[in-house]
């Protein structure tokens, strides 16, 4: 048998079926599609509401630490960030508050009280309540999905009535805006004016405590009074060298006055007469004359004679008168010499200035003492005044990053309050005006291919469960026997 006897036979096969089986077929294909068209006439139409939300990246998402050496950043991308907000729209209260709202008998008649004490009286969803039964319901009502390749979040629900669909998107999506503001909106404020006012406490008292130290040690400005001492110094020490320098020439210059002095003393060469010395001569020739004299009396007299006597006391006075001028000459032999009278007086000038230089070196070494002491102390009082400055630093640097992020927290919590955020709405629900299902046309439609389907498929079904033969061929492949004639067969 051939390819095309072959395609001739099975077709005529098929078509044997179809047409033995024929009432079947046309009784079970327009039982479908009656029962199809029925039933999407007789359905209850639902509608569906949209609305659309634009999320952005803003401030919401920007994390603010509390510390003040970190500044803020943002801790999501764009898909975190809608899918963030995803969970908050459908999160359970949002969807209790809607239903609330809009109460239950009105969303969803089938859940009301009446009906869950009905199924209570049966023991049938005893545990649950109403309210949790429309959740339920609501949740697989609500579809929220993301635009592709886009920060667009889509919200649609399905409701048997079209403003009880638009009324509850837009009443989700309107609670949905305020439930974003509660849930990014921190309790940061408080804690931030604490936190400036403790620093603030803080910076005051650093303040103060470095001004009293520096009025206390009269530290004001540390480099400028090093270097002021410093430069004092050196004069000091500069003046000390040139009196320490005025002191050695001097006592130089004093001990050679002091030598030429006593060298001009001894050198009886520059004696220079004086009345001193007219008396003295004169005393030694009155006291030659009393002893000439004594002589003459002692030849004459006794010694115990009263004139002896009296000539040898005067003759003692005039040897001690004569001592006393001899040695005030001895002692002032010069005192009418120019020269030693020159050097007497540049004696006295330098032993004065002498001294003066010596009290002005004591004084400029304890001066010198003073100011080594008052830098040594400047040395000590750096580290105390370097610690308090750098705690002053340090409070001034948390106090202005507490005050810039106190000054950021309140203008966030000011635009909460004004309702202003990253999130807007794009289009609003709307009444829908035709209903989604059912989809009536498509229905029938899939009706008929339901039925052909069916009544084909019931038709083979048949045959090839039935004992009957339709055509030869169907016996020569039974039987595995040829056929050599056939006869048509009439009612």
């Amino acid at each position: 048998m051939t390819n095309q006897q072959q395609d001739t036979g099975s077709l005529r096969d098929f078509l044997t079926v179809i047409f033995k089986h024929k009432t079947k077929i046309l009784t079970i294909f327009l039982s479908t599609v009656a029962t199809v068209t029925i039933g999407s006439f007789l359905i209850s139409p639902v509608y569906e509401a949209k609305s659309s939300v634009l999320v952005n990246v803003g401030r919401e998402y920007i994390y603010r630490p509390e510390d003040a050496e970190r500044g803020p950043t943002i801790s999501v991308n764009k898909e975190e960030t809608v899918n963030s907000e995803i969970s908050i729209l459908v999160s359970r209260d949002l969807i209790e508050n809607v239903i609330t709202t809009l109460q239950v008998k009105e969303l969803y008649p089938e859940l009301s009280e009446d009906s869950f004490s009905l199924l209570r009286a049966m023991g049938i969803g005893a545990t649950m309540t109403p309210l949790q039964a429309a959740v339920i319901k609501f949740e697989k009502d609500l579809s929220v999905e993301v635009v592709k390749k886009s920060s667009v979040i889509e919200i649609t629900y399905q409701h048997k009535e079209p403003q009880l669909a638009a009324k509850a998107v837009n009443l989700l999506v309107e609670l949905y805006k305020g439930k974003h503001f509660q849930v990014h909106t921190g309790a940061q404020s408080s804690f931030l004016e604490q936190q400036l006012l403790n620093h603030e406490m803080k910076l005051n008292q650093s303040e103060t405590e470095l001004e009293q130290f520096k009025q206390k040690n009269r530290v004001y400005s540390l480099e400028e009074q090093r270097s002021l001492m410093l430069q004092q110094r050196m004069e000091l020490d500069t003046d000390l060298k040139k009196t320490s320098n005025r002191i050695a020439e001097l006592q130089k210059k004093y001990s050679s006055l002091q030598a030429q002095m006593q060298q001009i003393a001894n050198n009886k060469s520059r004696y220079t007469q004086t009345e001193r010395d007219k008396i003295i001569i004169e005393a030694q020739a009155k006291l030659l004359n009393l002893r000439l004299q004594e002589q003459d009396l002692l030849q004459k007299y006794k010694e115990n004679n009263r004139l002896v006597v009296n000539v040898r006391r005067e003759i003692e006075l005039v040897e001690v008168f004569l001592k006393q001028q001899e040695a005030a000459i001895t002692t002032k032999v010069n005192t009418g010499n120019a020269v030693y009278q020159e050097a007497e007086r540049s004696a006295l000038q330098t032993k004065a200035d002498l001294d003066s230089q010596v009290a002005k070196d004591t004084a400029l070494r304890r001066q010198l003492a003073q100011v080594d002491e008052e830098i040594q102390s400047l040395d000590l009082y750096e580290k105390k005044n370097k610690e308090l400055k750098r705690e002053v630093a340090t409070n001034d640097k948390n106090y202005r990053a507490y005050h810039d992020k106190l000054e950021e927290a309140l203008i966030s919590n000011d635009m909460n309050v004004q309702r202003m955020s990253n999130v807007s709405v794009i289009q609003a629900a709307t009444i829908p005006a035709k209903p989604i299902k059912p989809k009536k046309a498509l229905n029938i439609l899939l009706g008929i291919i339901l039925g052909a389907i069916s009544g084909l498929g019931y038709a083979f079904i048949s045959e090839f469960a039935s004992q009957e033969f339709s055509t030869p061929e169907s016996v020569e492949r039974k039987l595995g026997l040829p056929v050599l004639t056939t006869i048509s067969y009439h009612k």
